[in-house]
C-alpha cells in the first residue's frame, strides 16, 4: 500500500513549522513534499536589521533542506488547486510547470504587502517584506545618503536625506528606529556639505504608535524614536506619491526620494480562487485548521480565518507567533486524520510582544510585563535567537561585532527598483526581466533616473524605433520592439525569429553564423575576436562581443505560458544573453538570456513604475580592444546599449 503523499504550499512561520512537525510525527510513514519559491525560511522579525546592515541576509534565512532533510523540496510558485482531481499545479523557477497530487493540503501561503488606492503609492512605494525589498532599502539608503552629502543645493540634498516611513506597526516602527540609527552613523563619517542631517519621518492614521501593544510600551517606542530624530505624525498619511515627494492628508508637502510602505498586510491571493468560504481574504476552517466539507484541505497562518476560543466571534491575528502555533496544532491534526495521534483544538494566549528599537533599547511585555531600555532589549534579541529554527551562532556574532566594529555602508547593486514592485503577489522573490506577468506585460526596468525621476518611456509601451533588444529611446527594455530590431518579433534580415538568408538564426546562409558558420563569423566555433561558444580573445568572459544579438528573442523564448505573473523567479542576472549552439537551425528557438524567467503564480494587478535609472549622459572613450567594457559603479542589469556597454542603472 502506498503510503499518504501531504503537501504543503508556502514555508514561512505556518508552513515551515507544519513541516517540520509532520516530518517528526509521521517517521516516513508519509511523503511530504513542501512547495516554495525560495530555498530557505526567512525570519521576518530580524530584517529590519538587514536593511540597517547589522545582519547579512544569510543570517535570518534558514535553509529548507538543511533543517528539514526528511521533506521534499520544490521550488515553484502555485498556480491553482484542484480539488477534486487532488492535484496542485505549480511554476519552477525556470519556467518548468509540473502537478503535485496529494492525499492532504496544507495551504500557507503567508501574506503581502497590503496596498491602499492612493496614487502614485504603487509607483514609487516599495514594501518590505522579503530579503529583496530589505536589499533594495539598505542600497536605496546608502545612495541617496552619499548623494545628499555629496550636493551643493539644499533642496535637493534636504530631498535625498528626507526618508517617509508610513504604518507605524511592528516594521513600520523597527524599519524607522534602525535606519535613523543607520544613516546617522553614515553622516557622522561623511557630514553633507550644505550642514544638513537626515530626517525620517513615520506616518499612521493610528491614534499612537504601535496601536497592537500596550499603551505604556507605545509610550515607550515613540520617546526612542524622537529622541533619535525621527518625526512622528500620528493621525498623517500620504494622500499622493510622485516621484519627487508626497503629499500628505494634512495638506503639507515633503520632498523626498524614499517611500517605505509598511501599512499592513492582506493574506495570499492564491486562497481567493478557491470558492471556498472567506473572512475577509482568509479561508475560514474550523479550530482543528480544517476547512469544513474538505476533509483533506487544511490552512494555517496569515491565509487562514482561525476562530479565537479564548476570545468568542473573533479570528486569531496575522502575527508571526499565531502563525508559528498554527503550524504546530496543523501539523498534529493532519497526522491524526492519517491514524497518527489525536486531534486537538487551536487554543493560545499571547505570551507578550517584542519590539527591537536599535542598539540597547527596546520595548517588550514578556508575560504582560512591560519593560524597556537594555533590560527590554535583552529580552528581545533573547526571544529571536530562541525562536529562530537555526543560525542562532551567527546571528548572535553579528550582534557581537556590530557592538564593537562600524558598520559598513556600500552599495552592493543586487537589487534593482524595478525588481521589488510594492503590487506583488511574491514579495520573498526579486522580479526578472523579460517574463511577463498574467496581465501581458514585460517584467522590466520602468524608464527612471537614479534619482528617481521618470522618463517618458514606461514598459510596456512602444519603444523607438532604431533601438536595439525591445529598448525604447532611453535605452530601457519593455513592450514591443521597433520593427527591423533584434527583440520579440524581428524583422527579417536581423538576428531571432525567421531570419534572412546570409543572416544569423534558423538556416543561415554560408559564411553567417548559425549552423556551420564561415570563418571569422559568430556561432559555434567562432573565429578570433567574435563571440560564440569560446569567445575570442580581447573579449571579457563567454559574451559576445561588440553587444551583438545572438539569436535574438523569439516569441516562444519566454515560458511557453501567458500565466505568468507578477510573481517573479530568481534567476541568474547577466549583462548580455548567451550565444546559441550552433547547429540548432530551428527558428523560432530563442536563446537563454540570463535573467529570463518570472513564474506566475496567483494573479495579481499590474506594477506600476519604480525607480531604476536611465542610460549616462556620456558614453565616454571606448575601452582599449584588450579591456572589457567599463560598467557601472552598481551590478549591471540585463539591458544592452548599443555600443556594447552596459547601461547604469538603479539598485
Amino acid at each position: 500500500m502506498s503510503r499518504p503523499r501531504i503537501v504543503i504550499v508556502g514555508a514561512g512561520f505556518a508552513g515551515y513549522r507544519t513541516a517540520r512537525t509532520l516530518s517528526r510525527l509521521t517517521r516516513h510513514q508519509a511523503d511530504i513534499t513542501l512547495l516554495n519559491p525560495t530555498d530557505y525560511f526567512l525570519y521576518l522579525p530580524l530584517l529590519p536589521q538587514v536593511a540597517a546592515g547589522i545582519l547579512e541576509p544569510r543570517r535570518v534565512s534558514v535553509s529548507l533542506s538543511g533543517t528539514l532533510p526528511h521533506v521534499r523540496l520544490v521550488l515553484g510558485e502555485a498556480d491553482g488547486i484542484d480539488l477534486d482531481g487532488h492535484t496542485v499545479r505549480y511554476t519552477g523557477p525556470e519556467g518548468e510547470e509540473g502537478t503535485l497530487p496529494f492525499d492532504r493540503l496544507v495551504l500557507a501561503a503567508g501574506s503581502v504587502n497590503k496596498l491602499l488606492p492612493i496614487p502614485g503609492v504603487a509607483e514609487h512605494a516599495h514594501g518590505f517584506r522579503g530579503l529583496p525589498e530589505a536589499l533594495y532599502l539598505r542600497d536605496h539608503v546608502t545612495r541617496q545618503v552619499e548623494l545628499a552629502a555629496a550636493a551643493d543645493d539644499r533642496a535637493e540634498c534636504a530631498a535625498r536625506c528626507t526618508f517617509v516611513v508610513v504604518g507605524a506597526g511592528y516594521t513600520g516602527t523597527e524599519v524607522a528606529a534602525h535606519g535613523a540609527m543607520y544613516t546617522d552613523a553614515q553622516v557622522r563619517k561623511h557630514p553633507m556639505r550644505t550642514g544638513m542631517r537626515p530626517r525620517w519621518m513615520l506616518l499612521d492614521v493610528a491614534p499612537r504608535v504601535l496601536p497592537e501593544m500596550d499603551e505604556r510600551l507605545s509610550r515607550t517606542a515613540e520617546r526612542v524614536l524622537r529622541q533619535r530624530g525621527v518625526d512622528v505624525r500620528m493621525g498623517t498619511s500620504v494622500k499622493e506619491a510622485t516621484h519627487d515627494g508626497v503629499v500628505l492628508t494634512d495638506g503639507s508637502t515633503v520632498d523626498t526620494r524614499t517611500l517605505v510602505w509598511c501599512v499592513g498586510v492582506r493574506p495570499d491571493p492564491l486562497v481567493e480562487a478557491l470558492g471556498l468560504p472567506m473572512e475577509r481574504g482568509r479561508l475560514l476552517v474550523d479550530p482543528h485548521l480544517q476547512v469544513p466539507g474538505r476533509p483533506e484541505l487544511f490552512a494555517c497562518g496569515d491565509v487562514a480565518a482561525v476562530p479565537d476560543l479564548n476570545q468568542p466571534g473573533q479570528y486569531t491575528p496575522m502575527t508571526a507567533q499565531h502563525a508559528w502555533r498554527h503550524g504546530k496544532v496543523c501539523a498534529q491534526n493532519v497526522a491524526a486524520s492519517l491514524g497518527i495521534g489525536e486531534r486537538r483544538a487551536y487554543r493560545h494566549r499571547d505570551m507578550g510582544f517584542v519590539v527591537d528599537l536599535g542598539g540597547a533599547k527596546a520595548a517588550a511585555n514578556p508575560l504582560g510585563l512591560p519593560m524597556s531600555g537594555p533590560a527590554a532589549g535583552a529580552v528581545t534579541r533573547g526571544y529571536h535567537l530562541a525562536a529562530m529554527p537555526g543560525n542562532r551562532v551567527r546571528v548572535a556574532a553579528d550582534w557581537l561585532l556590530d557592538a564593537v566594529l562600524p558598520r559598513q555602508a556600500v552599495q552592493l547593486g543586487l537589487v534593482r527598483s524595478w525588481s521589488v514592485p510594492l503590487e506583488s503577489s511574491s514579495p520573498e522573490v526579486a522580479r526578472v526581466p523579460g517574463r511577463p506577468d498574467r496581465t501581458g506585460k514585460d517584467a522590466g526596468p520602468t524608464g527612471q533616473r537614479p534619482d528617481g525621476e521618470q522618463t517618458k518611456h514606461r514598459p510596456g509601451g512602444e519603444p523607438a524605433k532604431g533601438q536595439p533588444d525591445a529598448e525604447s529611446a532611453t535605452n530601457q527594455p519593455g513592450g514591443e520592439p521597433a520593427k527591423n530590431q533584434p527583440g520579440a518579433e524581428p524583422a527579417k534580415g536581423r538576428p531571432g525569429g525567421e531570419p534572412a538568408k546570409n543572416q544569423p538564426g534558423g538556416e543561415p546562409a554560408k559564411a553567417q553564423p548559425g549552423g556551420e558558420p564561415a570563418k571569422n563569423q559568430p556561432s559555434g566555433e567562432p573565429a578570433k575576436n567574435q563571440s560564440g561558444g569560446e569567445p575570442a580573445k580581447n573579449q571579457p568572459g563567454g559574451e559576445s562581443a561588440g553587444g551583438r544579438s545572438h539569436g535574438g528573442r523569439a516569441k516562444g523564448g519566454q515560458s511557453g505560458s501567458p500565466r505568468a505573473s507578477g510573481k517573479p523567479r530568481r534567476a541568474a542576472e547577466a549583462a548580455g544573453p548567451r550565444p546559441d549552439r550552433g547547429g540548432s537551425g530551428k527558428p523560432g528557438k530563442a536563446s537563454r538570456a540570463a535573467g529570463a524567467g518570472s513564474a506566475g503564480k496567483r494573479p495579481t494587478a499590474p506594477s506600476g513604475p519604480s525607480r531604476s535609472a536611465g542610460p549616462p549622459a556620456d558614453p565616454g572613450p571606448e575601452p582599449p580592444a584588450h579591456q572589457p567594457p567599463p560598467g557601472p559603479d552598481i551590478a549591471p542589469g540585463p539591458v544592452k546599449r548599443t555600443d556594447g556597454r552596459a547601461a547604469e542603472g538603479d539598485s
